[in-house]
């Protein structure tokens, strides 16, 4: 247990993750004048927090093991991997709920019938800039921690 209290590159991981997070609730409280602490829970929007997190994990790995050890390499892949998921295939199904959202008001019949449509979550991705704040975040982030 007390290895994992002292894992500074998860703590510093999370940390990461928990920033972009908090930045993006207090964002929808500037913007949209309501806190919505839910928004914590959330995903998709600016910054990428998954963004923040593989960022802050591979240059922390890279401060640590150095940048040609086999642990930034796999560090480094893992978030190549997730940034892109991220930025394409989330931000696509995304996109695809925000056309269903708009083809379900145009079916009025179906509220008329007493059948509901349920509305899909849109914000499932990022777009560009918001994952590259988030990865500025996790790096920025890891070089205050461990440098």
């Amino acid at each position: 247990m007390n290895q994992l209290a002292e894992n500074t590159i998860l703590w510093t991981t999370l940390l990461s993750a928990l920033v972009a997070q908090v930045l993006k609730t207090l964002q929808e409280m500037l913007f949209h004048k309501k806190l919505s602490l839910k928004r914590i829970f959330e995903t998709g929007g600016m910054p990428s927090s998954h963004s923040a997190a593989v960022a802050s994990l591979a240059t922390s790995m890279g401060l640590v093991f150095g940048f040609d050890s086999p642990y930034f390499t796999i560090s480094a892949v893992l978030a190549i991997i997730v940034i892109y998921d991220a930025t394409g295939i989330r931000r696509a199904a995304g996109e695809h709920a925000e056309i269903l959202n708009d083809l379900l008001k145009e079916f009025h019949y179906l509220i008329r019938q007493g059948i509901e449509p349920q509305h899909l979550k849109t914000l499932l991705g990022h777009t560009y800039p918001q994952a590259l704040v988030g990865i500025l975040i996790g790096i920025s982030i890891s070089l205050i921690v461990f440098l």
